[in-house]
């Protein structure tokens, strides 16, 4: 999909002089590959099925993982997931940071529920002056929490790792979601890579000012790097504004003309959730 051509021939660009991309909703060049879906160029048989397809799949089976009582199935999706991963040849650094957030969160949940929540008590510790007591159903729903929390994202990663971000805007924009919040999306997708790279420019510029020498100017230093961002966020926010009144834009974003299904990838999606259907039962 070209984006509209500028009224005036040339690209507009910021007060800084920095050209505004074409594609407004794409991350610039050089962007980090581990946070956005670069790795679904690779060639593999789930990167060339439907976006509408793998959306409905993963959808249905991350109703699954978190719908399920028990330890078994969002393991065993985990694991499925994780060898689809090494599948795509997605780098190990790529999923570690991917999975590290998901995993501290599950973490905390199951420490909070282990201490706080339960009534059968399986430890007792004094802590610095502290009894700290652990109850082992407390335990037992904390793994279940954290056990869907790492199979959805594990279900997420894959759809990201094999799905480019605009087919997935599409897909969502042809099931009827709503064009605002499709369009909301776009924009905030782009805008997170506008401000990693200037985030990246300034604590550069700091570091090498010694601005993070000690802790008391580190602190200062990245009260100076919130605050530019915050008007960095504004001006790039107007000039993005004024590129696309530049292209034309009349309030609706053009989407990627979809292919028809094929029934091979129907069927055999089709085959997979009533597989993963019978598992989730047992």
């Amino acid at each position: 999909m070209q984006s509209p051509a500028p009224a005036g021939g040339n690209a507009p660009k910021s007060a800084g002089g920095r050209v505004i991309s074409g594609s407004l909703w794409l991350p610039p060049e050089g962007a980090p590959l581990h946070f956005i879906t670069e790795y679904s160029k690779n060639d593999h048989a789930l990167t060339r099925v439907d976006a509408r397809v793998k959306l409905l799949v993963f959808l249905g089976i991350l109703i699954m993982v978190l719908s399920y009582r028990g330890f078994a199935f969002p393991l065993l999706v985990t694991l499925l997931c994780l060898f689809l991963d090494i599948r795509l040849r997605i780098p190990l650094r790529a999923i570690v940071l991917r999975y590290s957030e998901p995993l501290f969160i599950a973490a905390v949940v199951l420490l909070l529920k282990f201490i706080f929540s339960g009534k059968d008590t399986l430890v007792s510790v004094q802590f610095m002056g502290l009894n700290l007591i652990g109850h082992k159903d407390g335990l037992v729903e904390g793994l279940l929490i954290g056990g869907r929390i790492i199979g959805a994202v594990s279900v997420v990663s894959v759809l990201g790792f094999t799905t480019p971000f605009n087919e997935l805007m599409a897909g969502l924009s042809w099931f009827r979601v709503p064009r605002g919040f499709v369009e909301i999306m776009m924009f905030a997708y782009r805008s997170i890579f506008v401000l990693f790279e200037d985030a990246m420019v300034i604590y550069t510029a700091q570091k090498n000012r010694l601005g993070y020498s000690s802790v008391k100017r580190g602190l200062n230093s990245f009260g100076v790097l919130a605050g530019s961002l915050t008007l960095k966020a504004f001006e790039n926010s107007q000039n993005t504004t004024v590129a696309m009144v530049q292209r034309g834009y009349d309030g609706t974003m053009p989407m990627l003309d979809h292919r028809p299904f094929k029934y091979s990838e129907v069927a055999v999606s089709f085959l997979f959730i009533i597989a993963a259907g019978l598992l989730w039962k047992m």
